[in-house]
């Protein structure tokens, strides 16, 4: 997927020239962004390899009856997800897309389908919230933008309209880091409007509210920051600096 930060000047149907490949050092973030990535997994994915409800962040029977499909959509979910942040971590890493376009090819495809998987799951288990209405249309609309946006990129990449690709990409790249966002929105939230928060949801309408507004805060912000970043102009570098 072409997820470089120059815009195309070239027709839209044409692959942009070869350019040669990006130092790691013009690109800090994707390092910290793997980082980040496989440390989420590895708090978050060992609670559900067992396949046991118990160990869920939100238990089955927590909220009402959530019936028969809401494990395994949650299970969905989470698996399909991991394989889908990995898969944007090598999408996002201008190296391997420059000396390793096979691989770079094949990831995008796992992280199409992961993607869909992800968002069909998501779709789900977003109808039995634990904060209620509003939590339950912030995740469904994630859902449903996050498999819109994917399905759209790889439309353009199979129409060879890679300027289209690589921004629908983008978008779909920033909803699906929102879970990892939220975890940061979340405690941001609550430690602000609801300080005195002991762990129980039902005993504080402040942190209710609170996560219930993290929810849309971790998407939206993600996905009015790839906006930014797809309508910002570059700033023109001289052929000196480009030589450093």
């Amino acid at each position: 997927m072409a997820t470089d930060t120059t815009t195309d000047a070239a027709p839209d149907t044409a692959p942009a020239p070869r350019r040669p490949a990006v130092r790691w050092w013009r690109r800090p973030w994707i390092a910290p962004l793997a980082v980040i990535t496989a440390v989420f997994l590895v708090t978050t994915l060992p609670r559900y390899v067992g396949l046991d409800p118990s160990q869920a962040l939100l238990p089955v029977g927590e909220v009402g009856d959530r019936g028969p499909a809401y494990y395994p959509a949650l299970v969905t979910h989470i698996f399909t997800g991991s394989v889908l942040l990995a898969a944007a971590v090598l999408q996002l890493w201008p190296w391997l897309r420059a000396n390793h376009p096979r691989i770079h090819r094949w990831s995008g495809r796992v992280y199409v389908v992961a993607a869909v998987l992800t968002g069909i799951g998501a779709l789900v288990t977003a109808q039995f919230p634990s904060e209620g209405p509003s939590q339950r249309i912030a995740n469904s609309l994630l859902a449903v933008l996050l498999v819109t946006f994917t399905l759209l990129g790889f439309r353009a990449v199979r129409q060879r309209r890679f300027t289209d690709h690589r921004a629908w990409m983008v978008r779909s790249t920033a909803l699906a880091f929102s879970i990892v966002a939220n975890r940061f929105w979340g405690v941001l939230l609550v430690v602000t409007f609801a300080p005195s928060f002991d762990g129980d949801m039902a005993s504080s309408p402040e942190a209710l509210s609170a996560a219930a507004a993290s929810a849309w805060v971790s998407w939206v912000v993600n996905l009015l920051f790839a906006e930014w970043w797809l309508q910002r102009k570059p700033k023109k570098r001289t052929r000196a600096q480009r030589a450093r």
